[in-house]
């Protein structure tokens, strides 16, 4: 299905120049491989329809859109379109030339045509420059307009001004440029950590200088991890797309991440993702997907059915969770159990996530989670969660509290008090910022439930926070640690039981180690 902004009609002629762009690479431009290699290039029915939308004009002559982004499955054949669009750019019919007798906009070249192939690294230019090459190596453009096409640039014999030619790295040293056409190529590669974001800006700057000139860029991608802020996701997200500033073409499969061991879903899955691209191997795709274990459901959901996969790197996989799924001996008043907490006022969940001592059955106490239709200023009611706490002290015997203070240290501290006994103590601070800590705890949550020394009760509150968490890398001692988060900063996916859970089963091994299925006895602890 269609989820981006493209229109579902075709522009008529007086509405676009993508006719004009569509006739000429027909006339110059070749095909680079395949079957059809050294014919003359011809759009797939979909590339036709982004072309004739990419270029579409309103009534002054000047473009609807102001730049456009094709997100795509992989393979689908996105580099070929931004070789053609890079190509006709250059030297083809792309800018608007007035109107002529019949009403129909006419078009002409870019006079000093500057096209840059964007990559974080040169090497990622390639394969849209070794593109490029091949649809204009032997091609009648080549001859009729006096190409040089070199491995690293194309350009004029004559040495008439004018390139093709890739740009890489972010910083200073790309500013100032002007560009009267950018391709950025695989976005959801560019992310914080090789400099996208900025040289993305860099770019978009750099393009902005002339736009009243008809400057543009266009971008592809594959459906982004959202857990790494990329280019991709900055132009999904952005309101420029929403109020259809820029135009968005994306198809995606209407398929479930629990479908995906049904074959017949998985092939018609892959059938609508890839559309008319009848060169992707659906029926190898399909094997791929159902019995190709060593890659996650997520990569297939963003790759192949080219959906944004929420749990791109999920930190649990649901079959295993529900592996772990146990109504043997329910949860009863009086059971020895842990307890792990973590508390927020307003943005994130709140929780208590109970442990028994005895088999470490998981199971939620409360949980307090915003409202859809809440107000901006609500809050969770902490005298509310304090009752619960209460509750829980007076309903089972509660032998370890970990919880994380930021929000609730001053009301940990009563609990400590309170709770206490003359030589035991069983309300303990666990800060969850330190990731030393953290990375050990969450590392010996993940190995109980593959090796099922723990189980849980089913509840649907907890099993959903689980499955919303995504995995981040940490450095912890000079060694890669693994810590959970949302999959991104805004997003509504909780995972505050998730957390619970971890604190409560780190809860029930101190008690343990300390004795207290048999007795009752400790210190006060802060970390």
């Amino acid at each position: 299905m269609q989820t981006g902004n493209l229109p579902e009609s075709i522009p008529s002629p007086k509405e676009t120049l993508g006719y004009h762009v569509i006739r000429w690479a027909k006339q110059y431009v070749v095909t680079p491989d395949g079957d059809r290699a050294g014919e003359p290039w011809e759009f797939t029915p979909e590339q036709l329809k982004f072309v004739l939308w990419f270029y579409a004009i309103k009534p002054d002559g000047t473009w609807k859109y102001s730049a456009g982004t094709l997100r795509r499955a992989k393979g689908w054949g996105k580099t070929p379109l931004l070789a053609a669009l890079a190509i006709a750019e250059f030297i083809g019919p792309v800018r608007f030339d007035g109107w002529d007798a019949f009403g129909l906009p006419k078009a002409r070249a870019v006079p000093l045509p500057i096209v840059q192939i964007g990559a974080t690294a040169l090497d990622q230019t390639a394969q849209t420059m070794d593109m490029i090459r091949g649809m204009l190596s032997e091609s009648p453009a080549e001859a009729h307009y006096g190409l040089d096409i070199g491995k690293s640039v194309v350009q004029f014999k004559s040495g008439k001004p004018g390139t093709i030619k890739p740009k890489a790295t972010a910083g200073g040293t790309n500013e100032g440029n002007r560009p009267t056409f950018v391709v950025m190529d695989e976005c959801h590669h560019w992310i914080g950590t090789n400099g996208g974001p900025d040289f993305y800006q860099v770019l978009k700057r750099n393009v902005e200088k002339t736009t009243k000139m008809g400057s543009r860029w266009v971008s592809t991608t594959n459906a982004y991890n959202p857990n790494q802020d990329s280019v991709a996701q900055i132009i999904h997200e952005s309101e420029m797309v929403t109020k259809e500033f820029w135009l968005y073409d994306c198809l995606e499969a209407s398929i479930d991440i629990e479908d995906i061991r049904d074959e017949a879903k998985v092939r018609q899955a892959l059938i609508e993702a890839y559309g008319d691209a009848d060169w992707a191997d659906i029926e190898g795709l399909t094997r791929t997907i159902l019995y190709d274990r060593t890659t996650p459901d997520s990569t297939y959901c963003r790759f192949y059915f080219n959906q944004i996969a929420e749990s791109s790197d999920g930190w649990m996989v649901k079959a295993e969770w529900e592996d772990i799924h146990s109504s043997y001996e329910p949860i009863k008043p009086g059971d020895q159990i842990a307890i792990g907490f973590d508390g927020s006022i307003r943005n994130d969940a709140t929780g208590l996530v109970g442990c028994r001592l005895s088999d470490g059955k998981l199971f939620v106490i409360e949980v307090w989670e915003r409202p859809e239709n809440a107000k901006a200023d609500w809050e969770v009611d902490t005298l509310t969660v304090e009752a619960a706490v209460y509750k829980a002290f007076e309903t089972y015997k509660v032998e370890w509290f970990y919880g994380d203070p930021p929000y609730f240290q001053e009301a940990m501290g009563r609990w400590a008090i309170q709770f206490a006994t003359r030589d035991t103590e069983y309300v303990f601070e666990f800060w969850t910022n330190k990731p030393t800590r953290m990375v050990q705890a969450t590392e010996r949550f993940r190995s109980a439930v593959m090796t099922k020394e723990i189980c849980h009760d089913g509840d649907e509150r907890l099993t959903r926070h689980i499955l919303n968490a995504v995995t981040r890398e940490v450095m912890v001692g000079g060694e890669v640690g693994i810590l959970i988060q949302k999959d991104s900063p805004r997003s509504k996916r909780k995972i505050d039981l998730a957390v619970c859970a971890i604190l409560a089963l780190e809860a029930r091994a101190d008690a343990i180690a300390d004795g207290r299925m048999k007795r009752r006895r400790g210190r006060v602890v802060g970390f």
